[in-house]
């Protein structure tokens, strides 16, 4: 079942808008016919091979499977560009593996102590989390400040669409009854990413998905060596914010990879192709996935939409989530989280010798890969709420992202705020409804002023980063122009 699971997951996670929600939903039916073991085993194996395959996609297309493959993009397609492709999608597999392993081995010790730990985030606490979370737009910036600013206004402005959370009734709609549920992210990324660079392809006249060669399939002693770090870094932002209810893999990529290029003595290299750069989010990645079931299995409370389908699977037999899991039915939690490790090492084992077949997508002539690639994007727009409006948000970004990639605006600050703003808005209002109204409360608690006060650092490093790079950039521009008399007559 771990099998099944990590392989369904693995498809599910390469193809652009099908995520393990949709997969394991679809697939709930199959709880009236297997014993409840199995049916979980195969789902959770869905949800981790899922947050693997998305980087798939993600380094050889520029294509997020996932929204969480997004910053692997920003590294992992110049890397495949580069004829390093091969290495990359190996340096994710062993980065997921080593943190999905390390994730299940902190939940096998510290399930009960560290969600009970994670209890004590309160609605303040959130909202210090998501400035801190914000303050990555800096490190993203692309050079521009002022542009990365601009699209994260502008994300957060079009996630305020749809039903207010204090008020109940809808806003920013136009009287359009499409916008009452919001402006749905995955057709967002899918048309940014996806649909944008198949719209660059063609106006680009591309015989192939990549020109250069993708390289050896198995990552050099310096590659890893060089990932080693990274890895270990991004397993542990991963997993102790996944450990935070709403903190899905989403964000903590983000945070891994800002964290990374922070970390870096040469961050002028991140965005260039930088192994540390699919190494650090994808490692962040696969830990969030399995630390979210730790508050799911402990306390009976999801942290990301597909384990709260899984919670549901949980309901449908009976098994109710929390302290009492553990004790009243001992043989299917220990059974579940054994499961884990065999399916982490199963997507190991399936993925590396894979990364040939996938590589191979590169060499298909772009008149064929570019319109399967649409068609699939489309598809993947509908079928997250079967709706058409879905598809035309789609394209509409699409072309939007179009232009932004040609006249060179960031698209990720536009995603991260996009995916923060309702958070951060909640963590607002639920706080100052417990406040009476009074700000204080953000100061007065202490995680919540430890995290207010680490985003104010984080944001003045990461402008002076940003200084000390373009100063290094102008550095080495200035030394490859050839001096007076260097050659000769």
């Amino acid at each position: 079942m771990a099998l099944v699971g990590a392989l369904l997951g693995t498809i599910v996670g390469v193809l652009p808008g099908l995520g393990p929600t949709s997969a394991i939903a679809i697939l709930i039916p199959l709880t009236s016919v297997l014993p409840p073991t199995p049916a979980i085993i195969m789902m959770a194996g869905i949800f981790y091979g899922a947050m693997y395959g998305g980087s798939t996609t993600a380094i050889l297309l520029n294509i997020p499977g996932e929204v969480a493959s997004v910053p692997t993009c920003l590294d992992g397609y110049p890397l495949a560009q580069q004829g390093k492709g091969g290495p990359a999608l190996g340096i994710a597999a062993i980065g997921s593996f080593m943190a999905g392993t390390l994730g299940v081995v902190g939940l096998t010790f510290f399930a009960p102590f560290l969600a009970d730990q994670a209890l004590k985030f309160g609605p303040p606490e959130y909202f210090g989390l998501m400035i801190l979370a914000m303050t990555v737009m800096v490190g993203l910036s692309g050079g521009s400040l002022l542009k990365s600013l601009m699209m994260g206004c502008t994300g957060y402005f079009l996630s305020l669409a749809g039903i207010g959370p204090a008020s109940g009734f809808p806003r920013f709609n136009y009287g359009t009854v499409a916008l009452y549920g919001g402006v749905e992210l995955i057709s967002v990324v899918i048309g940014i990413f996806a649909i944008a660079e198949v719209l660059i392809g063609l106006e680009e006249s591309r015989t192939a998905v990549a020109m250069q060669k993708i390289g050896s399939v198995y990552p050099s002693l310096k590659d890893l060596k060089m990932s080693f770090r990274p890895m270990v870094r991004g397993t542990g932002v991963g997993f102790f914010l996944g450990l935070l209810p709403g903190c899905a893999p989403a964000v903590t990529t983000f945070l891994a990879y800002d964290l990374e290029k922070k970390a870096s003595l040469h961050p002028e290299r991140f965005g260039q192709g930088a192994m540390e750069g699919v190494a650090a989010p994808e490692s962040a990645n696969n830990a969030t996935s399995q630390a979210g079931f730790i508050p799911l299995m402990a306390l009976g409370i999801p942290a990301s939409p597909p384990l709260a389908v899984l919670l549901g699977g949980l309901m449908i037999y009976g098994l109710q989530p929390g302290p009492l899991l553990f004790k009243d039915h001992p043989s299917f939690v220990w059974a579940v989280i054994a499961s884990m490790f065999i399916g982490n090492a199963l997507l190991l084992v399936l993925n590396l010798p894979l990364v040939g077949l996938w590589a191979r997508l590169t060499a298909i002539p772009y008149a064929i890969m570019g319109p399967v690639i649409m068609v699939i994007c489309i598809v993947g727009a509908f079928t997250v709420n079967n709706n058409l409006n879905d598809v035309f948000v789609c394209l509409v970004f699409g072309i939007i992202g179009y232009l932004m990639r040609k006249y060179e605006w960031p698209a990720v600050p536009l995603i991260l705020c996009f995916i923060l703003g309702p958070l951060l808005e909640r963590g607002l209002i639920e706080s100052l409804a417990i406040s009476g109204g009074s700000v204080l409360i953000f100061f007065q608690r202490g995680i919540s002023l430890g995290l207010l006060i680490a985003a104010g650092i984080l944001l003045f490093l990461s402008i002076k980063l940003m200084k000390r790079t373009e100063r290094r950039v102008k550095e080495e521009e200035g030394s490859s122009v050839p001096q007076k008399g260097e050659f000769g007559s």
